[in-house]
């Protein structure tokens, strides 16, 4: 019995290898025999089914979304509307499609899922898919503990977060005539299965969420899903008790956007909370430590940061590449590259009399699109229209903004050198000594007197 479904699987989609199809095929044998979903034959199962199979681990309009999406899936072209329960051919068909299948496959099986009818669709419809799909990422992920050390912010009601991100998912979505989808006044227009086509091909996170809602909401074929790069694990050392600005939304999104070599692990070097509202401490624990994340919450609660590529460094010069950005988080999410117009990537300073002492990332002097002063606690971030560097917008609240919480993350493994610095010189903890001593010329003699570790 068993041979001869896995050849009714194949034979309507090869996508699957052999072992993969057995597993598809197991799970349906398991929905279509539960005792607990009447009228419904051997070869098929219903809503009732799937929900007892599922239980919690999904939240039940994703779920229904799924079911609904199978059964609407019409495999002779002849069939007038959806049918009563979902088929093992329906489901194979389903799955392949929504797990292995082109832009064109999923796309066909997101219109599905969002309505009945055949034809377009309209962008509030859309926006309401993509919102359940965003939420069920977080949903499941938190269910399975597999959030890998970050929260999901969860709170009554719809999350900020998770509308934040659904907007910035949708802004990518390219309307017939060629119009985004920005802003309220669109959400009545039409979107065809082109549009959403389009839209799947180039936004990649759509495609992953859908492989997270069902590899692990379903439990098929989720040894096969990485979850690595999309979540990097979170480190904050000596096991402290610390709760990030940012939720685990965030972090995929940022994450998304960092050179694929560092997207597995961040680990905390700086925190506000932790070390104290001091420039100097700031200094003393980003420097020197490779490729970070800089992230800050002004008193009006926007979130916003940057992507440094190279490790910072007191000094009175620009530096870092074309690989840093801007982003903003909170009240919307979006990221800011480089334009091409200066090299003003990275900025930091301390201990000077003639030029500003404090952190920057784009713009000029006095005029940085985000910008972090020495006098901790203060900032700007000045763009009329935007920022030279990165074509960002002012980032806070106001041009002129203050905050309480700021956190850097080291993205990526640590190199030996970066180990090395563990182990830290007497002036490390001082950049304004420091930075006094190279500007007179005078050697570190210090730099051999290195603390001893303590023994963990």
């Amino acid at each position: 019995m068993g041979n001869s479904r896995s050849r009714v699987g194949q034979s309507l989609c090869s996508q699957f290898l052999p072992e993969e199809q057995a597993e598809i095929d197991q799970f349906f044998d398991a929905l279509s025999s539960d005792k607990n979903s009447p009228n419904t034959s051997s070869r098929s199962f219903s809503l009732k089914a799937l929900q007892n199979h599922i239980g919690e681990a999904l939240p039940p309009e994703m779920v229904t979304r799924l079911y609904d999406g199978m059964r609407r899936v019409d495999l002779t072209g002849k069939v007038k509307g959806p049918s009563e329960n979902v088929s093992q051919e329906q489901f194979t068909a389903s799955m392949s499609h929504l797990l292995k299948g082109s832009s064109e496959e999923k796309s066909l099986m997101i219109v599905k899922m969002i309505s009945a009818t055949e034809g377009p669709v309209k962008a509030r419809e859309v926006q309401k898919f993509t919102e359940d799909l965003v939420g069920s990422v977080v949903h499941v992920l938190s269910h399975r503990q597999e959030l890998r050390g970050w929260t999901g912010k969860e709170a009554p009601g719809p999350s900020p977060r998770v509308q934040a991100l659904t907007a910035q998912l949708l802004s990518e979505m390219k309307l017939q005539d060629g119009e985004r989808l920005l802003g309220p006044q669109w959400l009545d227009c039409d979107c065809d299965r082109a549009v959403i086509e389009d839209w799947v091909f180039r936004v990649p996170h759509v495609a992953t969420f859908l492989s997270v809602v069902i590899r692990k909401g379903l439990l098929i074929l989720s040894s096969s899903l990485d979850l690595t790069t999309l979540i990097p694990e979170r480190q904050v050392d000596q096991g402290r008790h610390f709760e990030s600005i940012l939720d685990v939304l965030s972090v995929v999104y940022i994450n998304a956007h960092l050179p694929r070599e560092q997207q597995h692990r961040w680990r905390l070097l700086f925190s506000s909370e932790l070390h104290g509202h001091s420039f100097s401490q700031l200094c003393g624990h980003i420097t020197h430590q490779g490729p970070c994340v800089a992230v800050l919450e002004d008193h009006d609660k926007h979130v916003f940061g940057g992507f440094a590529s190279c490790s910072w460094e007191v000094k009175p010069q620009f530096q870092g590449d074309n690989r840093c950005f801007l982003f903003s988080v909170c009240p919307s999410m979006a990221v800011h590259t480089h334009t091409g117009y200066n090299d003003h990537y990275m900025y930091l300073n301390h201990g000077q009399q003639t030029i500003p002492n404090g952190l920057g990332m784009g713009g000029q002097h006095n005029y940085f699109g985000l910008w972090v002063d020495v006098d901790f606690g203060k900032g700007h971030s000045r763009a009329k229209p935007t920022c030279t560097t990165y074509n960002s917008p002012q980032l806070s609240a106001q041009e002129n903004f203050q905050f309480d919480k700021m956190e850097v993350w080291a993205v990526g493994d640590p190199s030996e050198a970066q180990m090395a610095k563990g182990n830290k010189s007497i002036l490390d903890a001082d950049p304004e000594a420091q930075a006094l001593l190279e500007i007179s010329g005078r050697s570190r003699h210090s730099e051999g007197l290195r603390e001893v570790p303590d023994d963990e």
